[in-house]
């Protein structure tokens, strides 16, 4: 079975991942709070848009879909609900992505799309952190998902984050809600 074409543009033929791919083994996986980490990978057909899942197990998330990737990728998907949900990650130097209204770091790492309010979102709630260099940095990592406002919707708010660490993709399902579970945290170690 092809992969799914979402424009002409678009290269159907399916990828394996880059060999510098291999060399990314992340330690100390510590899922948030109140979530199962999902390692299995089940192809379910071509990947699907804004799910934050790599639905054909080629170790990419919503690969075709216009998100960038890279050897490491943070992706939260959290469908139609007006929430106002935001995705940042914590790299071993200290730096933030994003951090103010700086959206990219020096290091490599850079934030896609921000949802519900930018131009683009169309319902499909996404945002996208992505490493885009050869190596990325060692040491420890913290993605974080909170809950900035509910904007009427009703908690809790479910989202879903995919993470591609090298070759591998994982996902956890998350609840936000007001209060201590405002703020979830994926933390790693990259020896």
């Amino acid at each position: 079975m092809g992969a799914l074409c979402v424009s002409l543009s678009v290269s159907c033929a399916p990828r394996a991942p880059a060999p510098a791919a291999q060399s990314v083994v992340a330690t100390n996986l510590a899922p948030p709070r109140g979530s199962v980490l999902e390692q299995a990978c089940t192809p379910t057909g071509p990947e699907l848009c804004f799910n934050a899942v790599d639905d054909n197990c080629n170790g990419v998330i919503d690969e075709g879909c216009g998100a960038p990737t890279g050897l490491l990728q943070f992706v939260i998907a959290w469908g139609a609900s007006p929430a106002d949900v935001n995705l940042s990650v914590v790299t071993p130097a200290g730096e933030r992505v994003p951090e103010g209204r700086t959206r990219s770091t020096p290091s490599g790492f850079h934030l896609d799309r921000d949802c519900p309010g930018e131009d683009g979102c169309g319902g499909q709630n996404l945002e996208n952190v992505y490493f885009d260099g050869a190596e990325p940095p060692r040491g420890h990592y913290v993605v974080e998902i909170a809950l900035a406002a509910l904007n009427g919707a009703e908690p809790p708010v479910k989202v879903h984050l995919g993470a591609r660490l090298g070759a591998r993709a994982l996902g956890f399902d998350v609840e936000l809600g007001p209060g201590e579970d405002a703020r979830k945290t994926f933390a790693f170690d990259l020896p």
